[in-house]
């Protein structure tokens, strides 16, 4: 019954990885981000659970996979927008984003897995989060917490164990958000399709 979410935005140039400009053109920004989100669907899509749904800010295009399924996010604050998402699953859930595209299929299993705990959390480097496990979802768990700011995560967590919940955690990640960050998930995952295309946009730019 288990359920993996993807929030995601449609890689459009302009729309999509601005903080990687003037490293980067708007266009090869947005083409970091599909790659991105190409390495992420690949490894949901490797993970074993009942449902797989693309959470998506925008117009699904051919970097869509078979097997997912796609539903429009919902308006509002990220805060809101996460808690929508977790409204669309029952059972077991766990919500990740499109900016680790180095994440495994062995991680995400490892965040369905509820056999020990309520919650799974995957604390990002920059004191967000790239992962969030609930075994009964509540969207009012999400609701109100600050995003995008350097304590999101210490909130998001403080608030799984407020409720009472056993919380374990992930594998911290680097999100890719800035030039920096690309090198440094592109370094340590060298067989993903976003460090091909890092590698190659690189040496154009030189």
């Amino acid at each position: 019954m288990s359920t993996l979410l993807v929030i995601a935005k449609a890689p459009v140039p302009g729309r999509v990885k601005t903080r990687l400009t003037p490293r980067f053109s708007m266009r090869q920004a947005a083409d970091l981000a599909r790659a991105a989100l190409e390495d992420t669907l690949a490894a949901v899509l490797d993970t074993p659970a009942r449902r797989r749904v693309l959470v998506l800010d925008g117009r699904p295009g051919p970097w869509v996979p078979a097997g997912l399924e796609v539903v429009a996010q919902s308006s509002g604050g990220l805060d809101v927008r996460l808690a929508a998402a977790f409204a669309l699953a029952e059972g077991p859930t766990l919500l990740i984003g499109m900016d680790t595209p180095q994440v495994t299929p062995g991680l995400l299993a490892l965040g369905l897995d509820f056999t020990e705990t309520g919650a799974w959390f995957g604390p990002a480097e920059d004191g967000g989060f790239w992962a969030l496990g609930l075994a009964a979802p509540d969207p009012a768990l999400l609701l109100g917490v600050p995003m995008s700011e350097a304590h999101t995560g210490e909130v998001q967590r403080r608030r799984l164990t407020d409720a009472g919940l056993a919380v374990r955690d992930l594998p911290a990640l680097v999100d890719v958000d800035s030039p920096a960050d690309a090198e440094r998930v592109a370094s340590g995952a060298p067989w993903t399709r976003f460090a091909a295309l890092h590698s190659g946009l690189c040496a154009m730019t030189r």
